[in-house]
């Protein structure tokens, strides 16, 4: 169950929060960044499902990681807007990995679409839009 597929590597300087649902993993391919998440015990409900919860927050986090990975040092992002629609599930021992697609970024505004995929099956679809903080309007 420990097996990380090839170019994933732990996420180094990651907040609290994310060392909490960890390991969390990134693969970066240029300006694109993959998260991936092996799911563990502490990850799934009573019926052995991983979580909707760790989905979404997974699924913000690979959002995210993927606005930073082309913003560069003009990151520092907040969610302002996260959508989720879950059209499958994961089980202990699963290994989960995003897909994700920058579609604008403004100089207040960014936004991104992406999915969450089990094997060749895209579990979560998400959607985000995210602000810079202290960004002066218009």
């Amino acid at each position: 169950m420990s097996d990380i597929p090839e170019g994933y590597r732990t996420i180094e300087r990651a907040s609290p929060f994310v060392e909490l649902i960890g390991p969390v993993y990134e693969r970066r391919r240029g300006e694109r960044v993959s998260i991936g998440l092996r799911i563990e015990r502490k990850h799934t409900n009573r019926r052995g499902v991983c979580h909707g919860g760790v989905l979404a927050t997974l699924a913000d986090i690979a959002l995210g990681y993927a606005m930073l990975g082309q913003a560069g040092a003009k990151g520092g992002f907040v969610t302002a807007n996260l959508a989720i629609d879950y059209a499958g599930a994961a089980k202990l021992g699963d290994w989960l990995h995003s897909e994700v697609e920058v579609q604008r970024m403004g100089s207040r505004l960014a936004f991104a679409n992406g999915y969450l995929v089990r094997g060749e099956t895209r579990i979560v679809r998400a959607s985000a839009i995210f602000a810079l903080p202290g960004r002066p309007a218009g």
